[in-house]
């Protein structure tokens, strides 16, 4: 392991004893010091050598300390000032330390005092290089997640073209074939109706994982949303999905939140369909939308039902892409979409839970934050 080089100190006073007798001290106690009566040669001194502090006197004929200072800190950012000064100029030290001096010392002073302030210097000196380290490898870390989103994109981009062809092709010459070859067995209609299902499944599958990537890149707009407004656009559109079935709606109002429309609107869309399917067991479905809780800083909002439920020893499994608590035969699906709201809400700062009972419904349960301002009329382009 390399050892850690002792800390590097510019000393600048004109009274060359006392600069002298300072550079040998501190020399004693572990510190690197060169020390210098002038401020001109020290500041050449700092273009050539990389030093940790500079202790300088204020008050020097040629160039003061408050000016010293601020040369120094132009020719290298990271550098912690100390000031020394007499009983007479502490206004003045104080005034060097608003110029960007760390702290100062009273002459004459003793070891004792000077050995805590030097320590708390260089402590702060380790955060800055700490602090600068920090950004460059943030800034690192950014630039490498920009390329690996633009990977990602392409790679989508690739999924999107190169998987739905083939599948459109299978869909497209399945029915060329039932139509152009009528005399097919019940059995062989049979074979090309679960040809094209699996088809029309994986071209949904392929579309599931495709929203699921692109929640987590695309740009957020953060405005205050309408959310009853919301859910009634999103019922009406649901029509089609709830024909022939007997539901009793029950919703409560829900209060205006903070966040992207169209993001929430897919969080809604799934919570709802989910209701919906898992309850067209039930003669009379019931489904309610409501707000369980409306503080300062969180709204609580869920979606009730009284479908099939699952077992919450499963509750964990519930928000994993591709997990499913009942199988296709019972409930189609890909598996998405519940990991898919738990994501959105994540980037909207909320929570995601569920609460059920096994053939007798499941609640689901997330979290927003209020709207900071007046519902706008955008709300209403969602």
């Amino acid at each position: 392991m390399a050892e850690i080089p002792p800390p590097k100190i510019l000393i600048v006073d004109d009274e060359t004893a006392q600069m002298k007798a300072l550079c040998n001290t501190l020399k004693d106690h572990g510190y690197e010091t060169v020390g210098y009566s002038s401020p001109k040669p020290a500041l050449a001194e700092l273009g050539k050598s990389e030093f940790d502090l500079l202790l300088s006197d204020l008050m020097m004929p040629e160039m003061n300390g408050i000016e010293l200072l601020q040369a120094a800190r132009k020719q290298s950012p990271d550098l912690v000032c100390i000031i020394m000064t007499g009983e007479g100029t502490i206004a003045t030290a104080v005034e060097a330390m608003k110029s960007g001096a760390l702290d100062y010392i009273l002459k004459p002073f003793k070891l004792s005092a000077i050995l805590p302030v030097l320590d708390r210097a260089l402590a702060v000196r380790r955060l800055r290089l700490e602090n600068v380290a920090l950004s460059r490898r943030v800034e690192e870390r950014t630039a490498e997640l920009e390329a690996a989103n633009k990977e990602l994109e392409a790679f989508s981009y690739s999924v999107s073209h190169d998987l739905r062809a083939p599948l459109r092709h299978i869909g497209g010459f399945t029915q060329l074939l039932a139509q152009t070859e009528p005399s097919f067995s019940t059995q062989g209609k049979r074979y090309l109706d679960l040809i094209t299902q699996a088809a029309r499944q994986m071209e949904q599958l392929i579309a599931d994982l495709l929203d699921f990537s692109r929640n987590s890149r695309i740009e957020m707009r953060q405005i205050p949303v309408d959310l009853q407004e919301l859910v009634e656009r999103i019922l009406q559109d649901l029509q089609p999905e709830m024909a022939g079935r007997k539901i009793a709606w029950k919703r409560t109002p829900l209060p205006p939140a903070q966040g992207d429309p169209s993001l929430l609107r897919q969080v809604f869309s799934n919570l709802i369909l989910n209701a919906v399917k898992y309850s067209r067991t039930r003669e009379v479905a019931e489904i309610e939308i409501g707000c369980a809780g409306n503080a300062e800083n969180e709204i609580v909002i869920f979606v009730r039902d009284n479908g099939v439920g699952f077992d919450m020893k499963y509750a964990d499994k519930l928000f994993g892409v591709f997990q499913r608590l009942h199988g296709p035969d019972e409930f189609e699906g890909t598996g998405i979409g519940l990991a898919n709201v738990r994501r959105i809400v994540a980037r909207h700062g909320g929570r995601t839970w569920a609460e059920a009972r096994l053939n007798e419904g499941a609640t689901f349960f997330f979290t927003l934050k209020p709207a900071v301002l007046p519902v706008a009329a955008e709300n209403g382009k969602i």
